[in-house]
């Protein structure tokens, strides 16, 4: 369990990400995940280089597949990451969803 302090760190690094634009520079299908995200597979996973030129891995969300392409142009979301653990909290952390 992530502590509610870790938490509160890691808020700022979210807020820093969300709205920022790129392109897909390279993908994978996941369909066999961890327990935790059974509910989401297939789902396909990017790698992310920002305008600003800072890459990073993310799973890309509200997608066809004609959007898995190289150079296809995303933004950062805050979207939930995996169930409510045992004690209700609900992790949101950041992923993509492509710009048509």
């Amino acid at each position: 369990m992530i502590s509610p302090v870790k938490l509160w760190r890691n808020q700022g690094k979210i807020a820093a990400l969300v709205g920022k634009t790129g392109a897909i520079i390279s993908w994978t299908i996941i369909r066999v995940p961890p327990t935790e995200f059974m509910d989401q597979a297939p789902y396909p996973v990017v790698v992310v280089a920002f305008d600003d030129g800072e890459k990073m891995m993310a799973q890309l969300v509200d997608w066809q597949p004609e959007h898995l392409r190289a150079a296809q142009r995303v933004i950062a979301v805050v979207r939930r990451t995996t169930k409510p653990n045992s004690e209700g909290i609900i992790p949101y952390g950041i992923k993509v969803k492509p710009i048509w």
